[in-house]
C-alpha cells in the first residue's frame, strides 16, 4: 500500500500500512511449521506485528493461530487486537502458573518489559527485564524464541563511527540498559542449555506518525519548547520495516542466539530533523545545548544483509508525521526519552 502525505486519514489506514506483509515474509509463512505466540502484545509494537503475521499468514494461504498475551490493563486494547483477528490471552507473565498454562507454540515473539519509570521502580525494571526472560527460555524451551532487545546494551559511540556493531562488547550505562543486558543473557543461556533457537534483537528506534523520536523531536517543535541538542544524534527506522525484519528474524533464530542490530541506514541528526520539522509547522525551531561528541547509534549492516535494507526512507516518515499532528491526529503520548544519556529512564 502506498500512502501520501494527504490520504493517511484515520489510524485505521495507518495499521494497514504498518502490518503490510512483503512477497519475502509471505513465503517465509508459507514454510514455517507450527503456530505464533506474541508475549507482551500490548503497547506500541505488538499490534501491528502480529496483524502483519496474520496477514502474512492469509496470503499464504495458511491457517495458524496467532496469539497475543499481556495484561490488558485496557480493555480497549484487547477488544482492538482480537479485531484484527488475533486470539488473546489477559494474564500476568511474571506469574509462573499463568505462564506455564500458556499453550506449547513452535514460535515465540517476546516483546514484554519495562522502561518508561524504570528508575522509579527498579525492581520490577529487573523483573521484566531479567527474571521473566529467564522464565519464558524455560516455559519455551522447545519453540523458536524471537526478543525484543534494545541498542541501549551498548555504550555511546563517536558520530563517525558508523554505530555499534554486533560483535561489539556492550556496555550498558544504567540500570535500565543493565537490566535489558540481562534479558539477554537469560535467552543466550536458554538457548544453549537447552538448545532452543533464538534471536536477540537490538532495536533502535522504530518510529511511526504516533510515537517515536521523530514524534518527540515533532511536539517540541510544535510547541515552541526547545530541542535538546546533547544526544545530538539518532538512528530510527520506519515501524513497519521493523515489523518486517523482526518476523522474518524466526529464519535466523539459532543456538547460540544470533544478535541482530534492527534500525534505519542513517545517522540523523536532531538539529537537522527539528529544523525538517520547523519548515512543515511554519515554526522556527528553539534549541537547548549542543551537540556532544558521541551517542548511541547503532549499525545495521547485518540485517541489511538479511533482509534488505528498509523501504521506506525516514524524509516521508518526517513529512507523514507531520502531516498527522498538523492534523491533531492522536499520539501515544510515550516519550522516548532519547535525550538521556546517563541511562536513568
Amino acid at each position: 500500500m502506498k500512502m501520501e502525505k494527504d490520504s493517511m486519514l484515520d489510524e485505521s489506514s495507518l495499521e494497514i500500512l504498518l502490518s503490510q506483509p512483503d512477497d519475502s515474509t509471505v513465503e517465509m509463512f508459507k514454510q514455517l511449521e507450527g503456530d505464533i505466540i506474541f508475549l507482551g502484545i500490548g503497547g506500541k509494537i505488538g499490534p501491528s506485528l502480529a496483524h502483519m503475521a496474520k496477514r502474512a499468514c492469509e496470503l499464504a494461504g495458511v491457517t495458524k493461530r496467532i496469539i497475543g498475551v499481556s495484561r490488558f490493563s485496557d480493555p480497549n486494547e484487547q477488544t482492538y487486537i482480537e479485531s484484527l483477528g488475533i486470539e488473546t490471552i489477559k494474564g500476568d507473565l511474571l506469574d509462573e502458573d499463568f505462564l506455564n498454562s500458556l499453550p506449547d507454540v513452535k514460535n515465540v515473539f517476546f516483546l514484554a518489559g519495562m522502561k518508561f519509570g524504570s528508575e522509579t521502580n527498579l525492581s520490577l525494571t529487573w523483573a521484566m527485564n531479567a527474571l521473566l526472560p529467564g522464565m519464558v527460555a524455560k516455559r519455551y524451551q522447545n519453540s523458536k524464541i524471537v526478543a525484543y532487545s534494545t541498542g541501549c546494551v551498548y555504550p555511546m559511540v563517536p558520530i563517525a563511527s558508523g554505530g555499534s556493531k554486533e560483535t561489539d562488547r556492550p556496555i550498558a550505562v544504567g540500570e535500565y540498559a543493565q537490566s535489558c543486558l540481562g534479558r539477554e543473557r537469560m535467552f543466550e543461556y536458554g538457548s544453549s542449555k537447552n538448545n532452543t533457537p533464538t534471536a536477540l534483537i537490538r532495536l533502535n528506534y522504530a518510529v511511526e506518525p504516533r510515537y517515536g523520536v521523530l514524534v518527540d523531536i515533532a511536539t517540541k517543535v510544535k510547541n515552541n519548547e526547545p530541542v535538546d541538542l546533547e544526544m545530538g544524534y539518532f538512528n530510527a527506522i520506519w515501524q513497519g520495516d521493523a515489523n518486517t525484519m523482526v518476523l522474518r528474524s524466526l529464519e535466523q533464530t539459532s543456538v547460540p542466539a544470533n544478535i541482530i542490530n534492527v534500525t534505519g541506514e542513517e545517522t540523523l541528526s536532531v538539529r537537522a530533523v527539528a529544523e525538517e520539522f520547523g519548515k512543515h509547522f511554519g515554526i522556527r525551531p528553539q534549541f537547548t545545548g549542543v551537540e556532544s561528541d558521541t551517542a548511541l547509534l547503532n549499525n545495521a549492516t547485518k540485517s541489511f544483509e538479511l533482509f534488505g535494507e528498509p523501504k521506506i526512507a525516514i524524509k516521508k516518515v518526517i513529512e507523514w508525521t507531520a502531516n498527522w499532528m498538523k492534523m491533531e491526529k492522536k499520539t501515544l503520548d510515550k516519550p522516548t526519552h532519547f535525550e538521556v544519556r546517563d541511562g536513568k529512564y
